[in-house]
């Protein structure tokens, strides 16, 4: 099926008498008739369910649409971004492992990276998203375990050279790890260029309604970790916590989301709520729909944006001139997104101010939904960096982070007007 076709149907095939809507299975525990049937599910001799923290069928049937749309193997949902990234790095890396990481980054992931995952042992090197193959290869060490990038960056709306950094991750022996937030899959395919493994904070356009916060991590099946066994023992070497089980060994293909699902979710828990999948799978059947509205209204709101006297610069992919335009129009040319940014003459006072001045374009930490929402990230998401970080991250002192719902262009463009004559 086509992804539009996907959207809607795709992941939940009812046979005959069963619910034509993915039903919610609001239940954390399973049943079943003998000890010997449970024993072989703990022991992942056989598949099913019986606990709903490892696997719950209403997150499998909207976890499997995921993978459907993106082309994997196998996918798995998380109670959030974070924790799709989060498990996505330490499915592979231990205490004294080590990646490296585009900077164009999510202020919450960055921190990640930086703070909290080097006070578990686990040591990132940020390189610039626009770095030769060269310099990208540079930063990596004998226990570097994978590159990660952000298809389109938050809120520093880069494009991400997919082909480029899965040819170095590639050569140094480790998968490329792509968050797709923004564009989603209907825009951009990371695996069709060499990515291995994608993430999703399916809060955003996914859901689209800023109901559920939620992530998903989806997996390729197509770097091989036993052939780089000694990089990846998790994976290539006997599991003691499941009687010596060899996961590339036993599951070929599945191996990378199963260990996902069997040790790390089974140990840490961040699993997204049957009710929470349930909600997502409605914003998944209009995504289609939504991200082509999206990008229009964005592209109408960045070309008005950047004729406008009192606005410094405007960044938008799918602008032309833009920086980014080239390679937007390679890997994402049915558009890329509903946000942009931009700073205003003035400086940051003058950028705070026009938010400030805004009627029904809300202020919000969230971003991509179907309302219109606008953001200062140096005094918000990216608040806690310091100006050296900011600049990593490609975030000015008068970015305005505009995410362009999908109400009437024109009355979002009344908005603007009326705060930037102010």
């Amino acid at each position: 099926m086509r992804k539009q076709t996907i959207c809607v149907q795709g992941g939940w095939e009812p046979r005959k008498g069963e619910p034509r809507v993915v039903p919610i299975y609001q239940s954390t525990t399973f049943k079943y008739e003998t000890s010997e049937q449970m024993a072989d599910l703990f022991d992942l001799k056989a598949s099913g369910y019986f606990y709903t923290r490892l696997q719950n069928p209403t997150n499998d049937a909207v976890a499997a649409k995921i993978c459907a749309l993106e082309g994997g193997v196998a996918a798995m949902l998380t109670s959030s971004g974070q924790a799709a990234n989060f498990y996505a790095l330490l499915n592979i890396c231990s205490a004294g492992d080590h990646f490296v990481s585009s900077s164009s980054l999510y202020g919450g992931t960055y921190n990640l990276f930086a703070v909290t995952m080097k006070k578990l042992g686990i040591e990132v090197t940020f390189i610039d998203v626009d770095a030769s193959e060269e310099d990208i290869a540079k930063a990596f060490r004998p226990n570097t375990k994978a590159l990660f990038g952000e298809a389109i960056a938050n809120p520093a709306m880069t494009v991400l050279d997919i082909e480029k950094f899965a040819r170095v991750a590639h050569s140094q022996g480790v998968p490329l790890i792509v968050d797709n937030t923004f564009p989603t899959p209907l825009n951009c395919s990371p695996f069709e260029w060499g990515a291995d493994i994608v993430t999703h904070s399916t809060s955003k356009y996914m859901d689209g309604h800023a109901t559920a916060v939620g992530g998903a991590i989806v997996d390729s099946g197509n770097f091989d970790w036993m052939k780089y066994g000694d990089k990846f023992p998790g994976l290539t070497t006997p599991d003691d916590s499941y009687h010596g089980l060899v996961y590339a060994e036993t599951f070929g293909k599945g191996a990378y989301i199963t260990k996902a699902t069997a040790q790390l979710m089974r140990d840490l828990g961040s699993i997204q709520s049957p009710q929470n999948a349930f909600l997502l799978n409605i914003g998944l059947e209009t995504l289609h729909l939504r991200m082509e509205r999206h990008c229009s209204n964005a592209l109408k709101v960045a070309q008005f944006l950047k004729d406008h006297p009192r606005v410094a610069w405007v960044r938008y992919p799918a602008l032309k001139g833009d920086k980014y335009y080239d390679l937007a129009q390679k890997y994402m040319p049915r558009g890329t997104c509903g946000v942009l940014t931009f700073g205003l003459k003035g400086g940051r006072d003058e950028s705070i101010g026009f938010i400030d001045s805004l009627k029904f374009v809300s202020i919000v930490t969230h971003v991509a939904d179907a309302r219109s929402s606008v953001l200062h990230p140096a005094s918000h998401t990216h608040r806690q960096l310091t100006d050296q970080q900011l600049a990593q991250a490609g975030v000015a002192p008068d970015l305005i982070r505009l995410s362009v719902g999908i109400e009437d262009a024109d009355d979002i463009l009344d908005d603007l007007r009326q705060a930037l004559s102010r």
